[in-house]
């Protein structure tokens, strides 16, 4: 039960950082408009395909995936940002989320671990793979 709590923290993060990567993604302006439209466009594709996986590990794991849009945003818990930001506002807010999503990750790999469930963790340690490069990339554009 622990390890599908975790689970679906991990779900409803991914759908909260997509949802704030999209809202980034139609509104960047700026002269890096192009290189962070076309990136924020891969990393929310990219988590879409990751919360139906995410989802389908809780199912397998016999419990109810949660679901909702006001669901989702209370057990994210994730700070919101509003349009129009300047593009490192973006990025710095982007950037919060995904680390936060890789501390529950983290947890839920943790979680997998200790109830000998080698499927859910490995899924966690692709999502924990694939959220530090994107801090990595986060990071990177923010440097001066």
């Amino acid at each position: 039960a622990r390890l599908a709590t975790s689970l679906n923290q991990v779900l409803a993060d991914s759908y909260a950082l997509m949802a704030l990567t999209h809202l980034a993604h139609w509104n960047v302006e700026g002269p890096a408009f192009f290189a962070l439209h076309t990136a924020f466009q891969t990393q929310y594709e990219e988590l879409f395909i990751a919360i139906d996986e995410i989802a389908e590990r809780v199912r397998a794991l016999g419990v109810y995936a949660i679901g909702g849009l006001g669901k989702f945003a209370e057990t994210a818990q994730m700070k919101e940002f509003a349009s129009p930001l300047g593009e490192e506002a973006y990025v710095r807010a982007l950037l919060d989320a995904n680390e936060k999503l890789l501390a529950d990750a983290a947890q839920a790999r943790d979680l997998a671990g200790e109830a000998n469930d080698p499927e859910s963790q490995d899924l966690m340690i692709n999502r924990i793979t694939l959220h530090q490069k994107t801090v990595w990339m986060l990071k990177s554009f923010l440097k001066s």
